[in-house]
């Protein structure tokens, strides 16, 4: 038996379909980030509703066949296999009982194959007795027509919405941080109560018609408490409407706790929620850019970028700069950056993100380099590099382009003074002010150009003039004719914009120019 459910282990560890099925059943359920999930739980909620709609309307209408067999058959079956789904995935048999086998062969003990297995059920039946577990089961069994009664288990499928809405999600997030506030006083309402229940029972049962039992005396308590007040029972005698007064007030004051507890913890949590909205929808981009520091090289770059750039968001641990860059209209996080658990909500798996290092300090720089690239290696960093002496430090952290903003600056006023015209040139190309633009040509792995030399490309008859190949961390300034290009090259051309659009049509769907 022993060999049967290791062999079967390592048939289910080494498949690639088990795997891969497995993998997406996991992503529909509880990965935020997979593209398929959102449409799951719109499905889920839609069920949902319509089943609790059909209950409502099966209380004074006869229920078509064909809708009664949709609420029989297929909702209730769609909620049992994601129950089945939920309880395959919560863990792992295959890889519990390999884990064991290599242990004991490592440690020369015995195999003890029956206690994993007896591990990894109690497991799985310690999450079925979980309450959301409890709920996606009680959802399925008003599928059992025999017993009428179970249709009224219908009602808790409105409780699976917890699962798959957010705003409820956050909700019961926010509450659950105060819990020991709202248990507190919880408490001190209960004691209240049952203290009020019992006493006006003692006080007034044989003398108020309307109080002939203790639960009539609690549940006076619980009305008159919670500022309801039905008036069926109402204190007859002294001391009672004395009690009255006092849990009403009592009352009053816990209402007003249990308000200014919710106000406050929304208060609290109000940013981080807007932030996680934030990061939320810029995951949903294939691409998007991560601007780290909002100081002047920062609002510099939206000041001539502010129209091409759709999709970003800046990172800074100063609250005083992000709310300036939300005053000035940006999309702006308090957090850090440097920091692998703030990296790490954003979709590096799925998206292609580019990030910009722009904080006055080469070591937050360093530090924010290394922590993208630990994080993934596709993550594109331009790091801005203060003292030319640590570009060294940025090239072993692993920043594919380094900026030297001082040094830039120094040569541009040094060429201003020597050489004022070429400066002038120079400015109002990179300005746009000229009729001349610089621009950058990518080429992808899959183009066409890949392998022809320069001279085929016929820069000259679409009135563009070639400056430089950028291959890997390298420029090559004017390369000879006779230069191959290779996948990923940056062609650098200067030209009018019509000529650049022209070259562009020519070689439509070999080459992007940006």
């Amino acid at each position: 038996m022993k060999e049967i459910l290791l062999s079967l282990a390592l048939f289910l560890h080494h498949s690639k379909k088990y795997q891969q099925y497995k993998q997406l059943a996991r992503g529909l359920l509880f990965d935020t980030n997979n593209i398929y999930k959102r449409y799951f739980d719109l499905t889920i909620i839609f069920l949902v509703v319509s089943s609790v709609a059909i209950l409502i309307y099966e209380v004074k209408n006869p229920v078509p066949q064909w809708l009664d067999n949709y609420d029989i058959f297929f909702v209730s079956a769609v909620f049992a296999v994601e129950y089945l789904l939920r309880l395959w995935v919560h863990n792992d048999l295959s890889n519990m009982i390999i884990e064991e086998y290599n242990n004991a062969k490592f440690l020369q003990r015995d195999f003890n194959v029956y206690a994993v297995f007896k591990e990894g059920m109690y497991q799985k039946l310690k999450y079925m007795v979980t309450p959301s577990a409890i709920v996606d089961l009680l959802a399925i069994l008003p599928a059992y027509r025999p017993l009428r009664i179970l249709r009224v288990f219908i009602l808790f499928r409105v409780f699976k919405l917890l699962r798959y809405t957010k705003s409820i999600n956050q909700f019961v997030d926010v509450l659950v941080n105060k819990k020991f506030e709202l248990l507190t006083l919880l408490f001190l309402l209960i004691f209240i109560m049952f203290t009020a229940g019992i006493a006006i029972y003692i006080l007034e049962a044989g003398i108020n018609p309307h109080i002939n039992s203790l639960f009539d005396g609690i549940y006076w308590a619980i009305v008159t408490i919670s500022t309801v007040g039905y008036g069926d029972i109402s204190p007859v005698t002294v001391v009672g409407r004395s009690i009255s007064i006092l849990i009403i007030v009592s009352g009053i004051a816990m209402i007003s706790f249990v308000t200014s507890i919710i106000v406050s913890a929304f208060s609290e949590r109000l940013g981080e929620l807007k932030e996680h909205r934030i990061i939320e929808q810029i995951n949903k981009s294939k691409s998007f850019l991560i601007i780290c520091g909002y100081g002047q090289m920062t609002k510099m770059f939206f000041r001539l970028n502010r129209k091409k750039i759709k999709n970003y968001v800046i990172l800074d641990q100063d609250i005083n700069r992000v709310e300036a860059a939300k005053k000035d209209g940006y999309m702006a996080i308090q957090d850090d950056a440097s920091s692998h658990q703030t990296l790490s909500k954003f979709d590096a798996k799925y998206c292609d993100i580019t990030i910009l290092c722009l904080t006055a300090s080469d070591v937050e720089n360093v530090y924010i380099t290394l922590n993208a690239k630990s994080i993934s290696r596709k993550i594109k960093v331009i790091a801005r590099v203060n003292d030319p002496s640590n570009i060294s430090k940025f090239t072993y952290a692993g920043a594919d382009h380094i900026l030297t903003p001082n040094k830039v600056v120094n040569t541009m006023i040094h060429a201003a003074i020597t050489q004022p015209t070429m400066y002038k040139a120079i400015h109002a190309i990179l300005t746009g002010k000229s009729i001349a633009n610089i621009d950058e040509i990518y080429v992808h792995n899959s183009h066409e150009i890949v392998g022809k030399k320069i001279c085929d490309l016929d820069f000259q008859g679409s009135k563009l003039l070639f400056i430089g190949i950028q291959r890997d961390k390298d420029f090559i300034f004017n390369p000879p004719s006779s230069e191959e290009i290779k996948p990923y090259d940056v062609l650098l051309v200067m030209g009018r914009k019509i000529s650049l659009e022209y070259f562009k049509s020519l070689h439509e769907g070999d080459i992007y120019v940006r």
